[in-house]
């Protein structure tokens, strides 16, 4: 029940909430000002993460490249 919970509620995974942010704001340039990171599948996550900074959407997509849960990324820059 708490599994399944879980997803019915969008919770977000805090490990990879934490990576996707150390790999975004780490190298320096961009800084997240919205983030959502939640599961939809087995072992398979979406994330929507919205940056400002000199990066576009290419460097945010390389930069998360190597977080394999993600399987659907959705980026805003502004």
């Amino acid at each position: 029940m708490r599994d399944t919970a879980s997803v019915l509620l969008d919770t977000t995974d805090q490990a990879i909430e934490t990576e996707v942010r150390e790999m975004i704001e780490g190298p320096g340039g961009a800084r997240i000002t919205d983030l959502h990171v939640w599961r939809v599948g087995p072992e398979a996550h979406a994330a929507i993460v919205s940056v400002t900074g000199g990066v576009d959407a290419d460097a945010v997509r390389k930069r998360l490249k190597p977080v394999h849960e993600l399987g659907h990324l959705t980026v805003e820059c502004r």
